[in-house]
Parts: C-alpha cells; sequence; structure tokens
C-alpha cells in the first residue's frame, strides 16, 4: 500500500477476491467494563474494524490481540491498547455478503489525538466448501422450531416430523436457545 487510506474508506485485498476492510468510527468512548489503571491521565477512544466478503466464497477471519496497531501524535507513539475492553473477531466465517465487526478501545494524551495511525494485520483462512452446498456446514444458534400444536420439545410428533435435537443452552441474546448441529443448512444454503 502506497498512500495511507482515510477512517471510513474500505481497503481491498487483493489475495482474496471480494473480501475488504474497513477502518471506520473513531470516536471517544469510555468503555465498557471500566478504565483500565494503567490508562491513568489518559483519553479512550474507541475505533471499529469491519470486514465485509463481497465474494463468492466464505473466509475464516481472525482479529484479534497482536494483529491491529494504534499509534498516535506526529511522531507515532503507541497507544494503550485496553485488550480487556476490546472485541475481537476469533476465528468467525464470513459468507459471501455479510460482514463482522472487531471494536477496539484505546487511550493516549488528549494532545496526541490529532493524529491516529491504525494499521489492522488480518488473517484468513479459506474455507474448503461441502458436497453439494457450495459452502461448509457450521453449527450455529438458532431458536429451535416449534414443535405443532398438543405436542411438546422432546416428545415424539407425527410419523415422519422431527424436532429439534441438541444440548440445550443460552444463546448471544440471553434467550434460550437450542445448539443443533446443521449440516446440509449452513448461511441460508439448503439441499
Amino acid at each position: 500500500m502506497y498512500e495511507p487510506n482515510v477512517v471510513g474508506d474500505w481497503h481491498e485485498y487483493d489475495e482474496h477476491a471480494g473480501l475488504r476492510v474497513r477502518v471506520h468510527r473513531l470516536e471517544a468512548a469510555e468503555p465498557p467494563r471500566g478504565r483500565d489503571d494503567a490508562a491513568a491521565g489518559l483519553t479512550y477512544f474507541s475505533v471499529r474494524v469491519t470486514v465485509e466478503n463481497r465474494g463468492a466464497r466464505h473466509y475464516g477471519i481472525h482479529l484479534e490481540d497482536g494483529q491491529m496497531d494504534v499509534r498516535v501524535g506526529a511522531d507515532g507513539e503507541g497507544a494503550f491498547i485496553d485488550w480487556r475492553n476490546s472485541q475481537f473477531i476469533e476465528g468467525f466465517d464470513v459468507y459471501p455478503l455479510r460482514r463482522a465487526t472487531a471494536v477496539l478501545y484505546a487511550a493516549a494524551p488528549e494532545a496526541a489525538l490529532t493524529h491516529v495511525d491504525v494499521q489492522v494485520q488480518l488473517r484468513v483462512d479459506e474455507v474448503e466448501p461441502s458436497a453439494g452446498c457450495g459452502r461448509a456446514a457450521s453449527a450455529s444458534w438458532r431458536r429451535p422450531r416449534r414443535p405443532p400444536h398438543g405436542h411438546r420439545a422432546g416428545q415424539p410428533g407425527p410419523p415422519g416430523q422431527r424436532l429439534p435435537e441438541g444440548p440445550d443452552g443460552e444463546g448471544p441474546d440471553g434467550a434460550r436457545h437450542r445448539l443443533t448441529r446443521v449440516g446440509a443448512v449452513s448461511a441460508g444454503c439448503r439441499r
């Protein structure tokens, strides 16, 4: 890259067709789990890094601690990165026309925040497609299908009807869900 990208611009990855990254929403923000003691006297800010897949394949994305660097001020001094409060992308499959976003919390002297540089070193794994579908199957949280009237979950229904199986759990939204391993259905691809 010969010239820097501007915050908010998309950067295309030539090695991975359709994959692009954007650093955006650079703003003053307090961390959700409280300030770190090492950041005493510094001004906190956050920045988002979004990975978008506009190609035909899906990729395994890793954007974790150590893969982002934040420099501030005219001399490019390192900012304090609050790893405890930041949210990373750890081995997430980004399917075509989907996005994943990491949120990074950092702190620096307020006078140095006139110039902020963020460098991202994205790790990408190409995922092999599964037979017949074009995309790999995965386990994901989803709401169980409602059993027909008169039947309760876990009890047999009419012949030929299959109720969801798998261990119960609590999904990311706090609602009770059932984790099901889906072999033929993945990201909207149905056989």
